[in-house]
């Protein structure tokens, strides 16, 4: 059975787990060029052997990259990642054609970013 809060719905995930990925964005700018390139990569959910081939590198070092994101962005796992990088598609992606530049957001939605 699921916990309700005191409101009568169902308990925030987020709340109930100690994780927000939301709060891993600021952190982005750790990130190298090649970094959030890979980044953005975890985020449409490829294997690390279909990412070396589009990179163009060995599968070992995506499997580097990705374990220095993990750590750079204080997450712990590779789907916490992949969240993030899905959160921040938009506001990391520098290809003009890209549907996401294109998309509308929720009315309030913002992706925080550090200066």
């Amino acid at each position: 059975m699921t916990k309700r809060s005191d409101a009568g719905g169902i308990t925030c995930a987020y709340t109930s787990t100690g994780a927000h990925p939301v709060r891993g964005l600021w952190k982005l700018n750790r990130l190298t060029e090649r970094e959030r390139e890979v980044f953005l990569l975890v985020g449409t959910g490829v294997g690390n052997r279909e990412l070396s081939k589009q990179l163009g590198i060995a599968e070992r070092t995506v499997k580097a990259h990705i374990a220095r994101i993990v750590e750079k962005l204080e997450q712990q796992t590779r789907l916490q990642v992949a969240v993030l990088a899905v959160l921040a598609h938009e506001k990391l992606c520098a290809d003009p054609d890209c549907e996401c530049s294109r998309s509308t957001q929720p009315p309030g939605f913002h992706v925080p970013m550090a200066a």
